[in-house]
């Protein structure tokens, strides 16, 4: 049996979640068969439970990894506003700074999985509600300051934009400051750069270095033109750091101390994917914690594509214990200072957010 390598004492670290915090709600049912009334299946209610996706999923992910956790945003005061910051406290996350805003909807997502008895759910549905625009500014402008006030009071900063208006310019601004103080600021972009010129490390996936590039994500298949990409964006955003998560083909790293053409690794772990919701939550929350922690960044991306390689294996948005990266650390390969891999490479889905 491989021996159980060492994780970081994450456990020591303070780390503050500032963005988009999303509820994911989940309806388990069976299939009965197809309806009369249309061409549609018919399916039996099992239960219903309720998650963490976006900014409040990055919060559980660090938390259960042992880290000091805060939460930073707002929620609708609304019953699944509510829920979730319950269900943030009673994992440990502090939900102090977490606004409730009267009028505006809690970004949900509801999925509909089906499975028959003794089999894999499937997801077959998914009914998105969004508020119609970003919390009012003056909530915003309170995370924000209270983003400057943690200078020097927390090790990490991630920043969790899934465009629902949280991560604003004022939030930005406030971010770059705290990243020129020393502390470690890793965004996990959707769409908002502006002001972010600055930041430690971004964290995008494939989809999104594309957009944010002008590229076809087909097109960063090529791992030149993945380098490519990755060298326009940080010389856009002067990052110290890029992480690109690249799904079934893994991770890649470029920024300071990487080769031109990168550093990549396979996809980790074994078995078949069972849900990638959320994996991309982990690998930032993950990635952010190592760089605190002092780890060098080709050791921080292996420690994020581990924990990745756990959470697919579960339903819904996962978290991973340091028990579990323990025993997965030793299936996930070291960068080696080479191209990222090609699009034959045999690897499973991982880090997709």
């Amino acid at each position: 049996m491989a021996a159980v390598s060492p994780v970081p004492r994450f456990d020591r670290l303070r780390v503050a979640v500032a963005g988009d915090m999303i509820a994911d709600h989940y309806v388990v049912t069976e299939p009965r068969g197809l309806s009369r009334e249309a061409p549609v299946m018919v399916l039996r209610h099992r239960s219903e439970y309720l998650g963490a996706g976006g900014a409040a999923n990055v919060a559980r992910n660090l938390r259960a990894l042992g880290a000091n956790t805060l939460c930073l945003g707002a929620v609708g005061r609304d019953a699944t506003g509510r829920e979730l910051s319950q269900l943030l406290a009673s994992e440990g996350v502090g939900v102090s700074d977490l606004h409730y805003v009267a009028g505006w909807t809690t970004p949900t997502k509801t999925r509909i999985v089906a499975a028959e008895p003794r089999r894999s759910r499937q997801q077959v549905l998914r009914i998105d509600r969004e508020p119609d625009a970003p919390a009012d500014a003056e909530t915003r402008a309170r995370v924000a300051s209270r983003v400057r006030a943690l200078a020097g009071e927390i090790d990490a900063l991630v920043v969790s934009d899934y465009e629902y208006g949280a991560v604003d310019l004022d939030l930005a601004r406030a971010a770059v400051e705290l990243a020129r103080g020393g502390t470690v600021v890793v965004l996990d972009p959707r769409r908002q750069l502006e002001g972010l010129d600055g930041v430690t490390a971004l964290t995008p996936n494939v989809g999104e270095l594309a957009r944010f590039t002008a590229r076809s994500p087909e097109r960063l298949n090529d791992p030149l033109q993945l380098a490519r990409a990755a060298h326009a964006l940080l010389s856009k955003i002067r990052a110290r750091w890029l992480l690109v998560t690249r799904g079934n083909l893994g991770m890649a790293l470029y920024g300071e101390g990487c080769p031109e053409d990168g550093l990549s690794v396979d996809a980790s772990g074994t078995g078949n994917v069972t849900d990638v919701s959320g994996a991309g939550d982990t690998a930032t929350a993950v990635f952010a914690l190592a760089l605190a922690a002092g780890e060098e960044p080709p050791q921080a991306m292996r420690l994020a594509n581990a924990a990745s390689g756990v959470v697919v294996m579960e339903h819904g948005t996962a978290v991973c214990t340091p028990e579990q990266l323990a025993l997965a650390l030793p299936l996930s390969p070291a960068a080696p200072p080479s191209s990222p891999s090609s699009p034959s490479s045999s690897a499973r889905t991982v880090g997709s957010s």
